[in-house]
């Protein structure tokens, strides 16, 4: 199979049918062989009854639906596990992504030998103050914390190189930082295209201010995880030791000048250096027992799933299957 297309949503009823439509045009016009997945994030209104019709209608067309809303992140780990193409495509389902920027992204992976190509939404239909400086910020950020040189880290059109979304682990709200998991996970050949961007036809966006927040702090997350996510006794030991030899240091310092020195001044226990040196080295046991725990929940972690799928359009048969 050429491409497998990747859609997660959250009440998108009204633009599935016409998404569907244009994905396949653009497949048919190119004599791709594909399949669409939809997978749909604990949708509320008709969403996963369109998407049921659709699969029936044409055999390409599969579905995954969440028990509940799980977030993006999920939905796109669970899209690439069941995806089966050379090359898989994600965009979202608002119509905001152009289909027919797939055939270049497509060739950008199998005959320029890409990993990764993000979209680069240059010119953007959003607001300027609540979307496009905000998102300018957070590209910037992303780059200077990463060292991958993209200029739209959240755009929702992407493709990879079947080998990238079968390695990367992509949880929590990490669909942002695809493509410094990809980096981290050893894919270096990561590029951009830039690609056009639609103003959004039906419904509203499901994404807030709230989500740049979260942005910078999952920033923080990943830089910390890919630098000492293997290692923490790295950063949290290295921190310890230092802060308990300052702490040391500074509690010998006293003790000699009481016994040699000051031996009739005051108490050592007046003198604030002594309240110093006790919290340094408090706190540098306390950062090394953190280093050496996180070393032992990494050998011990188990892997728990991070969702449940109440139903599924059978990726052979076609059938809706329900979750025990």
């Amino acid at each position: 199979m050429n491409i497998s297309v990747v859609i997660p949503l959250l009440n998108e009823e009204e633009s599935l049918k016409e998404l569907h439509d244009w994905i396949v045009s653009v497949m048919q016009s190119n004599h791709f062989s594909y399949e669409i997945l939809f997978i749909d994030d604990g949708s509320t209104d008709d969403s996963w009854n369109v998407i049921t019709e659709l699969s029936q209608a044409n055999p390409n067309v599969k579905g995954i639906r969440f028990h509940r809303n799980f977030g993006k992140s999920q939905a796109l780990h669970a899209g690439f596990k069941t995806a089966k193409g050379d090359v898989i495509i994600t965009m979202d389902a608002d119509l905001q992504d152009n289909p027919e920027e797939i055939p270049e992204l497509y060739d950008l992976i199998e005959k320029k030998g890409f990993d990764l190509i993000s979209g680069w939404k240059k010119k953007r239909y959003d607001s300027v103050l609540s979307k496009n400086m905000p998102s300018k910020l957070f590209n910037w950020a992303a780059r200077k914390t990463s060292g991958v040189k993209l200029h739209d880290f959240n755009c929702g059109l992407k493709a990879f190189d079947k080998k990238v979304a079968k390695t990367i682990e992509v949880s929590g709200e990490m669909h942002r930082y695809i493509p410094v998991l990809a980096k981290n996970a050893g894919f270096h050949k990561i590029g951009e295209k830039v690609v056009q961007h639609q103003a959004r036809k039906y419904g509203k966006t499901k994404f807030g201010m709230e989500r740049f927040i979260n942005g910078f702090l999952d920033l923080l997350t990943i830089w910390f995880v890919s630098k000492f996510g293997k290692r923490p006794m790295h950063l949290f030991g290295a921190l310890g030791v230092l802060m308990f030899i300052i702490g040391f240091g500074l509690a010998l310092y006293l003790g000699m000048d009481k016994l040699f020195i000051n031996r009739f001044g005051r108490l050592i226990t007046d003198r604030p250096q002594f309240y110093i040196a006790l919290t340094s080295m408090v706190i540098g046991t306390q950062l090394f027992l953190a280093g050496f725990l996180g070393e032992i929940m990494i050998r011990s972690k188990k892997n728990e799933p991070r969702y449940r799928i109440s139903q599924e359009i059978n990726t052979e048969t076609g059938q809706t299957q329900y979750s025990s």
